[in-house]
């Protein structure tokens, strides 16, 4: 059962194309396929920078580092002198760490590790100790100290331990005994300079005491001497309220009247609640029980009242009379609460006036002894002046003196050298450098080498805008991909033959043209053949005729190269060849139309389009039914050279003479398989193609075969591809992996639409795995089909 193209269904004119995704995505798959295509250059970026780190590594100059470690505590030497509480120190002197940081870090502790080490007179560290002069001055010596205390911060660092009271001491040298001799050097130099500051501290503070105590009592001298002369001349011993009557008896009547003024509000606020409270409540409070029963009684005798009154009228005499009875002893209740509230009231305000005239009274006592006291007050204020200054002046000598006996203790522990740092560990002799390092110098090498590697493996692909893989042609062209085609020199190579595209084609560089017979004018098609036939090789020459003979030739010698444009042919069990019939299963199920003529055509020279052509001749000619290739580029022919035949006469022939139809309809070796040349080099082939001329032949030609194939000039360069579209049923676009530009494919598309040609698809030519991480998807190919190889070559075959 065949596959028909026959229309079933009227269709577009024109296929939708798929849409075109936007330059901006990120495919991180992508970007590895980028990188995996340039891993030479990423592996050789790699070695190159591991080399020059190994290099650095050995003409670098060696480096020791020792590392001494300190302890420095936050406390004073005499804690039990201390006042203050050490975590209450630590808090208020946040920043008595970062100043001991940088002290470890000043010149001046430099220096003293210079004059410490003797580095003045070491040659080695001061290569001007040896020549220098016997009479120097002070600010020579100065200045040379200076200088190499700045030299030796040079290799110093202060790292402390975090969370900790410990320091770590680093020094870096060429030489490993002087680093580990300098790292000590300062640890030392720091607890000295710290005893040092502190002791000297310490006696200067003794002398700023000693001097202050003296003064102070003098002064005292003087204040108590003066209050003594002042005690004589006014009587005033003292002003201690035990001793002084008046003030005695204010503090009793001033007690006293603070009760009798609490006693006065309570009364006050006893009347002041009874005048606003509820009489009944007042009343109640007074006689429990007896309003409440009252109230008792009358609500009795209402219910009562009420319960008569659903039997009895109103103007009843005994319910007259029960009326009577309640209204008396509402009367009755309402005299009780009334005397009972006047009774209270009274009372309250009775107990209210006793307390105030009390505390009026005493009051009044108060003031007369208050100007009492204040006579005698203008006289003992200096009295007590006096008195506080001598106080004052007292305490503050006892602290003064406290203060000298904690110093004269700092003082005598000067000799036993306690001091708050001390050494954990003290800096031994490296026994390696500790730069340059090795592992670093290689690991940062292989680093940057990769970086550098794929960033330029990434640049070059950014700046490379040609078309690699099927997706791409989707994706950015906006095509479907009918077949992909693998390089031949890739598939060779898997076959364990050598191989190369018969891609010779090209304007400008294309390949030159195999020799053909030649025809005389006016010789059939049969004779042309034949002619052909004897130009490719004569009996008894060794060399065997027409196509199947360069089969033979090839086939004899495994290292010959093979022509990718017959491969289907000779080698049909191949990659290759079934990547032929997909683009042929493509085709034939990709339109539901006629689809009898198809034209392929590229955008540039140079991009499979002969080897298209031919293979797909070859492969629909596969399937029994009568096929025809045509060469339409009348620029720069090639077909007759694929089959070997004379190109003298063609279809310029029958476009611009009177040679018959038939005579340019050749037969070929392959079955099912007839091919129509370009002819003589035309001089118009643009207006030749889009004679009537052409139209009649074409359509004359879909009677006799089934399928037509035509091939024809890059699409871009000429505008013949064009004009050969608008009269066949469709258009293969053909696109070199790694060759044809973005821009170029999407510029071939847009000429083609924009003339209304149909556009089947795109074949996507001499791929390769490298071109995508893709490529074993296409490799898996090989396990269905087998492997072909040419023949071995044997004895006596070029006889």
């Amino acid at each position: 059962m065949s596959v028909s193209l026959k229309a079933q269904q009227p269709i577009p004119d024109e296929l939708d194309l798929l849409p075109v995704e936007s330059e901006s995505e990120f495919n991180l798959g992508e970007y590895l396929a980028m990188v995996r295509r340039h891993w030479k250059l990423v592996a050789a970026a790699s070695l190159v920078c591991t080399a020059a780190g190994a290099i650095h590594y050995a003409i670098t100059p060696k480096a020791y580092m020792a590392t001494a470690t300190i302890q420095i505590e936050r406390r004073t030497l005499a804690p039990a002198l201390s006042s203050q509480a050490p975590w209450l120190e630590s808090y208020f002197d946040a920043e008595y760490y970062p100043t001991e940081y940088k002290l470890l870090e000043s010149r001046g502790l430099a220096e003293r590790v210079v004059k410490r080490l003797d580095l003045l007179a070491d040659p080695a560290f001061n290569p001007r100790a040896t020549g220098r002069a016997a009479a120097v001055t002070a600010d020579d010596d100065q200045a040379a100290l200076g200088g190499l205390a700045e030299r030796l911060r040079g290799g110093l660092g202060v790292e402390p331990v975090r969370s900790t009271q410990l320091v770590e001491i680093t020094y870096r040298a060429s030489s490993p005994a002087f680093a580990a001799r300098a790292a000590n050097g300062f640890a030392d130099a720091f607890i000295d300079m710290g005893i040092e500051y502190r002791f000297t501290s310490a006696g200067k503070t003794s002398s700023f005491l000693n001097s202050q105590i003296e003064a102070l009592k003098k002064e005292l001298d003087d204040k108590e001497a003066k209050l003594q002369a002042f005690s004589r001349r006014t009587d005033i011993v003292t002003m201690e309220p035990s001793s002084n009557v008046t003030l005695q008896r204010l503090q009793a009547l001033n007690n006293s009247y603070i009760d009798a003024k609490n006693a006065r509000i309570d009364k006050e606020a006893s009347y002041q609640g009874l005048l606003t409270a509820p009489p009944e409540t007042i009343a109640d409070s007074l006689q429990p029980g007896v309003v409440g029963s009252l109230r008792s009684d009358e609500l009795k005798m209402e219910r009562d009242y009420d319960t008569k009154l659903k039997v009895y009228k109103p103007e009843w005499p005994a319910m007259v009379e029960l009326k009577g009875e309640i209204e008396k002893n509402k009367q009755h209740i309402s005299a009780v609460v009334h005397e009972a509230v006047e009774t209270a009231r009274k009372s309250a305000y009775a107990a209210y006036a006793t307390a105030l005239r009390q505390e009026q009274a005493i009051e009044a006592e108060i003031n007369k002894l208050k100007s009492q006291a204040m006579d005698q007050n203008s006289q003992a204020a200096e009295f007590q002046n006096l008195g506080v200054e001598i106080k004052t002046r007292r305490e503050l000598l006892d602290k003064l003196m406290r203060e000298q006996s904690e110093n004269e203790v700092q003082a005598r522990l000067q000799d036993t050298r306690d001091s708050n740092v001390h050494i954990v560990d003290r800096a031994l002799v490296p026994g390696g450098p500790f730069y340059p390092s090795l592992r670093k110098d290689v690991s940062y090498g292989l680093l940057f080498g990769l970086l550098i590697g794929v960033g330029a493996a990434l640049l070059i692909e950014f700046l490379d805008r040609t078309v690699k893989t099927a997706e791409e042609v989707e994706r950015k062209i906006g095509l479907p991909t009918l077949a992909v085609i693998q390089d031949i020199d890739e598939a060779g190579r898997a076959y364990g033959y050598s191989g190369r595209y018969g891609y010779g084609y090209g304007y400008g560089y294309g390949a030159e043209p195999v020799p053909v017979a030649r025809v005389r004018p006016g010789r059939g098609a049969k004779e042309a053949a034949a002619a052909g036939s004897a130009a490719a090789g004569a009996p008894g020459s060794g060399i065997a005729t027409g196509p199947a003979g360069w089969l033979e030739r090839k086939k004899g010698n495994g290292n010959s190269p093979t022509q990718i444009e017959l491969v289907p042919h000779e080698l049909p069990r191949t990659q290759i060849s079934e990547a032929y019939r997909s683009l042929r299963t493509a085709l034939l199920l990709s339109s539901a139309r006629e689809l009898k003529v198809v034209a392929v055509t590229s955008a540039a020279a140079g991009e499979g389009k002969t080897a298209t052509t031919t293979n797909l001749a070859i492969v629909l000619a596969q399937l029994g039914r009568p096929v025809l290739i045509v060469d339409a580029d009348l620029r720069k022919p090639r077909l007759h050279q694929v089959f070997k035949i004379s190109n003298q006469t063609g279809l310029v022939s029958h476009l611009t003479s009177n040679v018959d139809a038939d005579e340019i309809v050749l037969p070929t070796t392959i079955p099912n398989l007839w091919i129509t040349p370009s002819g003589p080099i035309a001089p118009n082939p643009s207006e030749l193609l889009s004679s009537d001329r052409m139209f009649d032949w074409l359509r004359a030609a879909r009677t006799r075969f089934e399928y037509i194939i035509i091939d024809t000039p890059p699409a871009l360069a000429v505008t013949d591809a064009t004009i050969v579209g608008v009269i066949a049923d469709g258009v293969v676009l053909t696109l070199r992996s790694g060759k044809v530009t973005r821009e170029e494919a999407r510029l071939c598309r847009d000429r083609l639409r924009q003339a209304d040609v149909r556009i089947l698809g795109a074949v996507l030519n001499r791929y390769r795995s490298t071109h995508s991480g893709l490529g074993r998807r296409y490799r898996a190919y090989e396990t269905y089909v087998a492997a072909e190889k040419p023949a071995a070559p044997q004895a006596g075959s070029a006889a």
